[in-house]
């Protein structure tokens, strides 16, 4: 864990050396101070020699001035140094869970994943600020006054440091028991900001059935829970620095009564006196910072140990080795014995055959969880099949690179998500590099203009988070502009038309058809008016596909979708 932790410094060798350096070098300084006063108080006052004072006292100053600078140093190239650390394990941290398919956000809490981005990369950055030049400034800080106070008395010096093992053994007991609490505290923090991210997201619904006081007092068991956490962590705290405290008192206590006791006997001068006295504090200046360590440290230890679990989970759905890139579509896409459940072991699909040639309009139609959007899923690799393949040209998708695979796919979801930005943004994200003509004509297409034009700062207009100042026909036309602008071989529209009206629709359909000419189109479709035009409709049940072919063909045989279609236009 250690060895992977410093692994983050070594693109900051340079920053860390400033950092490291200048730290030691301004505790070499503090020890000097002391010796000086003892040198002053017994070698130069004595001799009365003003002008010596002075020059002695210049001496200080500059060390001082030295040190000031060297302070600057730490304190901001050092925090730099941890920031730098801490933004490069985010970004890390985030490319990871881009990188991640869709089963594993089945089995996520969005606040939870919120936590691990943030909250435990917080403490990180002090970790590895103050981490080693801490450790290292304590022990040679404690070692350089301890070998100073011995040289003026080793009987003093060691009754001084006789505290020092018993403070060392509570700093590892409390280091170890604070690191538990704080991971359960990071555990309950996750839990707390998955509920406020679902309690806001969730506010229309909240109010819609009047359940404000059952969500208040779900927040209130959430955060009493993260209170109990955090209180547990500070009592712990309280205990440890209580106790290191009255140690540190002790050991001053012991350097005044018993290195007075041997001034007064002769054993020592008084300026060896009053530089034990100030040595002593410097002795202890070090253990008052591993309060602080056993505070900090257990807090970022916490949420490393945390990062490193979740960048060590596996990425299910990757690259192979040196992938082949998909520029384009010739032939058809083919499911080959295609079998597949979700993680729970729930099973979807099982053998299932399937050819769809180039330009085909598939229809795909049949009962709620059936495997029509699983079918759909993964032919971009959102998910990856159990058993059997999918084959695009003949050649297997798990063999092309996601990024050439996806980039070929055009996806009208049924559930629009649209990014808190404005329409245009919204629009353009189909094609990040595209041109206002280029993302004009796609908002012309979905016959999105008339809403723009409606909009009071047009194109440029701010949606809200997911579109909540749009109307569902408008968030769904908002994303077949997308799609127009990404301009796929494959279009896979998911009820891409089921919250537009009537009129609306139909036109919607109508650029759609245009669109899928020369194009394979993949449609999931409820409402089977909007079907009649595909090349082939196929049925899916939970046994597989029942049936397939044109609208007439399947109304003649009058089976499982003529029994649907009346369903639908009984009246």
């Amino acid at each position: 864990m250690f060895k992977r932790f410093f692994s983050y410094y070594k693109p900051y060798t340079k920053l860390f050396i400033l950092d490291f350096t200048s730290a030691i070098i301004a505790a070499i300084l503090e020890l000097s101070f002391p010796v000086i006063v003892n040198q002053v108080i017994d070698k130069i006052m004595p001799s009365k020699d003003l002008k010596l004072v002075v020059l002695v006292s210049l001496s200080l100053l500059g060390f001082y001035i030295i040190n000031t600078g060297l302070q600057y140093i730490v304190v901001y190239f050092g925090h730099k140094l941890g920031v730098n650390i801490e933004t490069d394990m985010r970004e890390e941290l985030f490319g990871h869970l881009q990188k991640q398919p869709f089963e594993y956000y089945d089995n996520q809490k969005t606040g939870k994943l919120m936590t691990r981005l943030t909250t435990d990369l917080f403490e990180i950055s002090e970790l590895a600020h103050h981490g080693p030049e801490d450790v290292f400034i304590t022990i040679m800080t404690l070692t350089c006054s301890f070998i100073l106070m011995f040289q003026i008395h080793p009987k003093l010096a060691i009754i001084t440091g006789f505290l020092v093992p018993f403070i060392t053994i509570a700093m590892i007991f409390f280091n170890k028991k604070m690191t538990r609490v704080n991971t359960e505290i990071f555990d309950n923090l996750g839990e707390f900001n998955a509920g406020i991210e679902a309690s806001v997201s969730g506010i229309r619904v909240t109010q819609a059935f009047s359940n404000e006081d059952h969500e208040k007092k779900n927040f209130s068991r959430l955060n009493n829970l993260y209170r109990q956490s955090k209180l547990k962590f500070y009592k712990t705290m309280a205990v440890s620095s209580t106790f290191n405290y009255l140690l540190m008192r002790l050991m001053n206590l012991f350097a005044l009564l018993f290195g007075a006791y041997f001034t007064i006997n002769g054993e020592i001068t008084n300026g060896n006196f009053v530089g034990f006295i100030l040595l002593s504090n410097i002795f202890i200046r070090p253990i008052e910072k591993i309060n602080n360590m056993v505070e900090s440290y257990p807090k970022g230890f916490a949420g490393f140990k945390r990062f490193v679990e979740e960048i060590d989970k596996p990425i299910a759905i990757h690259d192979k080795e040196n992938p082949i890139e998909l520029t384009t579509i010739n032939n058809a896409i083919q499911y080959d014995d295609v079998s597949f459940s979700y993680s729970d072991g729930t099973k979807v699909l099982n053998k299932l055959n399937l050819t769809i040639e180039k330009g085909e309009i598939i229809a795909f139609v049949g009962p709620s969880g059936a495997g029509k959007t699983t079918i759909c899923n993964l032919l971009p690799r959102f998910y990856d099949v159990d058993n059997g393949s999918i084959k695009i040209d003949d050649t297997d998708i798990k063999d092309i690179s996601l990024n050439s695979l996806r980039t070929q796919i055009g996806i009208v979801q049924q559930d629009v998500f649209l990014f808190p930005g404005s329409i245009k943004e919204n629009v353009a994200y189909g094609k990040l590099s595209a041109t206002d003509e280029e993302i004009m004509q796609a908002v012309q297409l979905a016959h999105l203009e008339k809403v723009i034009n409606d909009m009071p700062d047009g194109i440029n207009t701010i949606i809200g988070e997911r579109g909540v100042k749009l109307s569902g026909g408008q968030k769904q036309r908002l994303a077949i502009a997308r799609m127009f602008l990404k301009n796929p071989d494959i279009l896979i529209l998911d009820e891409a038309t089921s919250a537009l009206d009537t009129e609306t629709e139909a036109i919607i359909q109508e650029s759609l058809s245009s669109l899928a000419k020369g194009r394979t189109t993949l449609m999931i479709a409820h409402r089977l008016a909007t079907i009649k035009h595909a090349t082939r409709i196929i049925v899916v049940d939970e046994t597989g596909i029942s049936e397939e072919g044109t609208h007439d063909d399947l109304m003649k045989k009058q089976g499982a979708y003529f029994a649907l279609y009346n369903a639908q236009f009984r009246e």
